[in-house]
This record gives C-alpha cells, structure tokens and sequence, in this order.
C-alpha cells in the first residue's frame, strides 16, 4: 500500500529545497542528496518534459534522443499533461513560455 504524499519526512526534504538560497546551493545539496546515476535520470526525465512542452517532435524521436523508452515518454507526458500537482508544468511554464 502506497503511502500518502507528503508524508512528514517529504515536507521535510520540501523545506529543504525551499530554504536554498542559489543554483550553486542547490547543485551541492542534489549531488549530496542523490546519486550520479540519480541525477541523471532526473536530469533526463525534465528534458523529456521540456520536449513535450515544446511540442515539436514525437515520443519515438523523443525516446531515441534521450534513450530512453518510449513508455518513459508517454509515463513523463502523463504527469505534465494531466495530474493535479503539475509540478512539470509550473516550472516549464515560468522556463519556456508559450507564445
């Protein structure tokens, strides 16, 4: 059974976040925080999201530049496009504008 989200230690690691003062800051806390191969798959599923905001390529060409799988792509695009948080979607909103 999944538990319910945030729980209290994600409200604490959501605060933590939130009293970072700097891109450097939060550079050093991710590379504490996570590992290499960690990062890199965050760092890989925002450039998906990026891509589908960006709208102008398929999920297969998606997939074959982030080599990835495609049920990646379309597991990403699901969470930008239609749960509540739109966490993806704030944050693409404020980098990206669409015109």
């Amino acid at each position: 059974m999944s538990q319910p989200y945030p729980d209290k230690y994600d409200r604490q690691l959501i605060q933590a976040f939130a009293s970072l003062e700097s891109p450097s800051e939060i550079q050093n806390f991710l590379r504490d925080l996570l590992t290499t191969k960690e990062l890199k798959e965050a760092a890989n599923r925002f450039r998906i999201a990026t891509l589908l905001w960006q709208g102008d390529k398929s999920y297969l060409e998606i997939s074959q530049e982030c080599h990835t799988s495609t049920t990646t792509v379309t597991r990403v695009n699901d969470w930008l496009r239609h749960h509540k948080h739109q966490g993806y979607a704030t944050i693409l909103k404020r980098l990206h504008p669409k015109t």
